[in-house]
């Protein structure tokens, strides 16, 4: 009997956790789900009802849909591809032993823990075309002779976001590779320095190889946060001026707040494949070359 009992604790303890996850996951998908097979429009709500795959075909013929997918392809490859390659100089640099070292690592935090919706808000201000910082500074260095509206602009809005983005995600590539950085044992570097490597030849052999891991792991988070990220996009620009700035989560949230939760379902399934898709080939190319590093 003792021996029955405590054999269900593993599953009384598991049983929160799973509650939890069921009601804030699992529950709001299926929810999504079946939402997208509606015409589910609460500016007509006595026309709710199931319309099976029209909603799908709509999304294949909007030429929005293509648009915001492809400004999500380039926002998430220039955002996250700067932020690492910026990331991981920092990480480099805050590796290195200097005065103040401790001062400079938690400071170097700020843009990460910042709300993305202040930072939407600090950014436009900078980008301003009357008063905005960017402008003044330019202006005096003599750059421009008028200010420009950076954010107004389609061939500028696009540029300034990507810009803001990777300001706010520079800092979680240097932390989590600075760590990967402290735990590369010192005698790998000690047996390049003997057989004469010099110091590119020592980050691309020993540095980057033991930062795979790493590297392959927090690339595929920012991917997946950076093309669900609405909060900085939509403080700059709402997804303006005339769609230049929108992504598919900001086209989401978009149809979102015009009450149209159907189609934005629908979008956010989308959304989801293209992702999970991304996530199993990422994955398996990780796997791949783990196993044959083994």
């Amino acid at each position: 009997m003792i021996k029955r009992n405590s054999s269900i604790w593993p599953y009384l303890l598991v049983a929160p956790a799973l509650i939890v996850v069921l009601t804030v996951v699992f529950i709001p998908v299926i929810n999504a789900i079946l939402m997208s097979f509606q015409n589910y429009d609460l500016r007509r709500p006595g026309r709710i009802g199931f319309n099976d795959f029209k909603n799908y075909v709509d999304v294949i013929r909007d030429p929005l849909f293509w648009s915001a997918l492809w400004k999500t392809i380039v926002w998430v490859v220039a955002g996250v591809g700067l932020q690492f390659v910026f990331g991981f100089i920092l990480a480099l640099l805050l590796n290195k032993k200097f005065p103040g070292r401790g001062v400079v690592r938690s400071l170097s935090l700020i843009p990460w823990v910042t709300p993305g919706v202040l930072i939407g808000l600090m950014w436009r201000w900078i980008f301003d075309g009357n008063y905005g910082v960017l402008n003044d500074l330019l202006l005096r260095l003599g750059l421009i002779q008028e200010s420009l509206p950076f954010l107004a602009r389609e061939a500028s809005a696009f540029p300034a976001v990507i810009l803001t983005i990777v300001w706010q995600g520079i800092p979680f590539f240097a932390l989590m590779l600075l760590a990967g950085l402290q735990g590369i044992p010192e005698e790998l570097y000690n047996a390049a320095d003997v057989d004469g490597a010099n110091g590119i030849q020592k980050f691309f052999l020993v540095t980057v190889p033991s930062l795979k891991s790493v590297i392959y792991v927090t690339t595929l988070l920012r991917i997946i946060w950076v093309a669900n990220s609405v909060d900085v996009i939509f403080n700059l620009t709402e997804g303006g001026p005339a769609y230049a700035t929108q992504t598919l989560s900001v086209y989401i949230f978009n149809k979102g707040n015009s009450l149209n939760l159907g189609y934005a379902a629908t979008l956010s399934i989308m959304l989801t494949l293209v992702l999970a898709t991304v996530a199993v080939r990422y994955l398996k190319t990780m796997f791949r070359n783990q196993e044959g590093k083994a």
